[in-house]
């Protein structure tokens, strides 16, 4: 198989249990879904600085720490290239979520994250996420973000 461009993206999960802080995509790419905080690596930048900038810009707070919990590679079906998500558990963080021009944050309780208006492969690895679980995992995407193949695997270290 030949040599695709693979883009390097960040995502912050921030989960205080019982409760997970999501965001309503307001703009661009994923507009009108519930998602974590996060993006694009800019130029220089490690993929924890972008990480902690990302979530800064999009909700207004600072976390304390960030884990690394996942690495997911997507693919969409007729594009070249792919996305590279490295994803990130935030459990404390200075400031309050406030609304930005990208993003509406809210707060869910984890028996009520709404599945249904958010990418269609978190509820794959949301469940591995949430129990602390270290995860590695491939999705590739057809029309309408229909999922055709999947991998999903724990993993010990990333």
């Amino acid at each position: 198989m030949e040599n695709r461009q693979k883009k390097l993206l960040t995502l912050c999960m921030v989960h205080q249990h019982p409760r997970v802080l999501l965001g309503m995509k307001k703009r661009g790419f994923g507009a009108g879904r519930w998602n974590g905080f996060g993006g694009k690596l800019a130029e220089g930048e490690t993929i924890e600085d972008a990480a902690l900038r990302e979530i800064v810009e999009e909700v207004g707070i600072t976390p304390k720490s960030l884990e690394k919990r996942g690495i997911i590679e997507f693919e969409f079906k007729g594009t070249p290239g792919i996305l590279e998500v490295h994803i990130f558990h935030v459990d404390s963080f200075r400031g309050e979520p406030h609304e930005s021009e990208e993003m509406k944050p809210q707060w869910f309780h984890v028996n009520d994250i709404p599945f249904h208006d958010m990418w269609p492969d978190d509820i794959h690895w949301m469940p591995l996420f949430l129990e602390g679980r270290r995860f590695r995992g491939r999705f590739l995407f057809g029309e309408s973000d229909k999922i055709l193949e999947m991998e999903l695997n724990k993993v010990i270290e990333l």
